[in-house]
């Protein structure tokens, strides 16, 4: 049987101006890919992440632009649709002035008191 992972993801767009993907959002489509039972939360300022509407198309450095911008809400949203609980920290919404009509179908909110619960269901937590 496979063990509980629950990832709480903090940091937000860690490698997104060399990639088109956050790095810990593509490793949790990895794990789910391998059959990891996943429950995400989305707390700080990775609460960004379910806005809707995101478009970094106009992203550029100078003479450089970012051709492959990332699409995160897309990325969080397809791991909702393979099964994975996401939750956003609802608290964390409210501090940035994102209300809950602006996030993306799929995500489920939690208040910051329930995340303790979450805890106590997993068998292992990362924090990233």
């Amino acid at each position: 049987m496979a063990k509980k992972i629950l990832s709480i993801i903090e940091s937000a767009y860690r490698a997104t101006l060399e990639e088109q993907d956050d790095t810990v959002i593509w490793l949790m489509h990895a794990m789910r890919g391998a059959g990891a039972d996943l429950t995400v939360v989305l707390r700080g300022n990775a609460v960004n992440y379910v806005t809707r509407g995101q478009d970094a198309s106009g992203l550029a450095f100078g003479g450089r632009r970012q051709t492959n911008p990332p699409r995160i809400d897309d990325d969080v949203a397809k791991l909702a649709v393979k099964g994975v609980d996401v939750f956003v920290v609802e608290d964390d919404l409210a501090e940035r002035g994102i209300e809950p009509s602006d996030v993306i179908e799929g995500v489920k909110l939690l208040p910051r008191s329930g995340i303790a619960q979450l805890f106590g269901s997993s068998d292992q937590v990362f924090h990233w």
